[in-house]
Parts: C-alpha cells; structure tokens; sequence
C-alpha cells in the first residue's frame, strides 16, 4: 500500500527533499558556479532562497554565536547542530550544506552523524581534518589530526550515506601551518578516500588559489571570510580559477548585527525606531516571508472539516 502523499498547501515542514541533493551533485557536474550564502537559523535561510541562490550553507560558527553566546571553539555539540539543521531544511526548498566540523568522534559517529543528518534533509556535509575541539579556520590555534585519521572519516561518511547523490565534502586546515604542499597532499588523499568536493582553508593569496584549483583531482569549495586570511574574490573571478563553490559564511551575521547595533542606537538616543523603520520589513512582509498566509488558510480549511 502506498502511503499518502502530504498535502502541499500545508506550510512549515512538508517540503520535498528528496530532489535537492540529485539537483545538487548535478550542478556541480554540469561545472555550475554556485554561490551558497551562509545563514545560522531560518530567518537567513529563508532569506537565502528568496534572493535566488541555489543553495545554502549552515556556518558553524554562527550557529555558535546564535545559540551559544560564544565564538567558534568547539563548544557547539552534534545534536544542537542536528536540531537546528533540521529546523532549516524544513523551511527552505533549495539544497543545504551544513558545517559538521569533525564528524563528532571516530568512524562510528561520523557514520551517525552523516546518516542523521542526511534523514535531517542535508544535502552536502563537510568534514574537517582537525582535531577537536576545532576552531575557526581563519584563527590560530588550529591542530590537525594525521591524514590517515581523516581519510577514515571520509570513508565512513561515504560508506554512511544512502543517497550517493549526498555530497561529502572535505576540508583541510593543512595550509596556515603546514604549507599548500602539504594542504594538497592532504586534499587529494580525501578524493581517493572518497570525498565529492575539497575545501583547502585559508590560502593566503590569490597565487594560491590557483594553485589549488588546479592541483586538487576533484571540484573545489572557495570561503569568503570578509577581513580573514583569504582574499575576496568575485564569483566570476573564482570560477574563472576553476572553483565550482563559494561560500559565504558570516556574511548575513555581520550585516544583521551591524544592522541591529545602528538601529538600537538610534532608539537610544531618539526613544524612537521611526528612524529605522525605512530599513525595516513592513510587519506584513516579515510575516510572509514564513507563509503566514498559509497558515492561517490550513488552519481555516481543518476548523471547517
């Protein structure tokens, strides 16, 4: 017996997912530039899908401020990530790719990790090769685990997934204080363990990423960290090197916070918003950008059944 599909008109959390990840590997094989802004909770993500980008990417670090108060340390743990990954992915219709550091533990976790959060509605997750607690990929203080270790990681999240459209990515800090030599090394030791795509953190210089654009055996991720250790280059720019992503991660954390510091400044100092209402959304717009219409009409159409 076939079980019944969900009625489409309900809002929140009945959204098809099961196209995204085909409709992303696909992209990254027909040599798509795609651009994925990052985003912490919904309101982003949402954002993200109504200006039209392809997908998005759940940046750890700021889910870390969000939820915790606190910079990307390692404090955050698998199943707060997991809940609010789940939470976005019910609220968006495009591809998401989540930030799951190190795969929280050895092979067996990386093998939970990846099947929650493939059930979760992920439809690329990336794996780094440090040792926990990571840290930000553009500080210091950053250790590595051996290579061997990593390609472990990689074999499990591979030999986890169910979907083989599910991307796997890879990502090495190598580079800051082992040289791009040794960063692509590693970076194509992951492509034989299995890794779809290779994210080579913080090169230093434009010189660079070339480099890796070219020497790495599989499609490659570019991070725009505005003020970080890598230069900002344009999605023509990158593509033009070779890349097949960009990420953006901080981008719409830094734009709300400076947003909602000058706006409470003004209410500081004037005891009113009026000065920051025409860079506001109206209520009504902040409303429907979550479906409040659809709501109330699901609600509306079950009272009268």
């Amino acid at each position: 017996m076939t079980a019944p599909r969900p009625n489409q008109s309900y809002p929140l959390g009945l959204r098809q997912t099961s196209g995204r990840n085909a409709q992303l590997r696909q992209s990254i094989d027909a040599k798509q530039f795609l651009v994925a802004p990052g985003a912490y909770d919904c309101i982003g993500a949402r954002l993200v899908e109504q200006a039209g980008f392809p997908a998005v990417y759940l940046t750890g670090s700021g889910m870390s401020m969000s939820m915790l108060g606190a910079p990307d340390v390692g404090l955050m743990s698998f199943s707060e990530i997991l809940d609010r990954a789940s939470r976005i992915a019910d609220v968006v219709s495009i591809p998401v790719i989540v930030d799951a550091d190190t795969g929280y533990g050895g092979p067996l976790n990386v093998i939970r990790t990846v099947r929650d959060f493939e059930r979760a509605g992920m439809s690329g997750i990336q794996i780094e090769d440090q040792a926990w607690p990571k840290k930000c990929g553009h500080e210091g203080g950053r250790n590595l685990v051996a290579a061997s270790e990593m390609e472990g990681r990689i074999k499990a999240a591979v030999d986890a997934r169910i979907d083989p459209d599910l991307l796997i990515i890879a990502r090495t800090d190598a580079r800051t204080d082992h040289g791009l030599d040794d960063a692509i090394d590693r970076a194509n030791r992951y492509v034989q363990a299995g890794a779809d795509m290779i994210f080579v953190e913080s090169p230093e210089d434009g010189s660079e990423m070339a480099t890796i654009a070219k020497d790495v055996s599989a499609p490659v991720l570019a991070n725009m960290v505005e003020g970080g250790r890598s230069p900002i280059l344009t999605a023509t720019q990158l593509a033009e090197l070779g890349f097949s992503m960009a990420i953006y991660p901080n981008a719409l954390t830094r734009r709300f916070t400076h947003a909602g510091a000058e706006m409470l400044k003004d209410l500081k100092a004037a005891g009113t918003t009026s000065a920051s209402t025409p860079g506001m959304l109206t209520h009504r717009e902040l409303w429907s950008l979550f479906e409040y219409e659809k709501w109330i009409s699901t609600e509306e159409r079950l009272r009268g059944s």
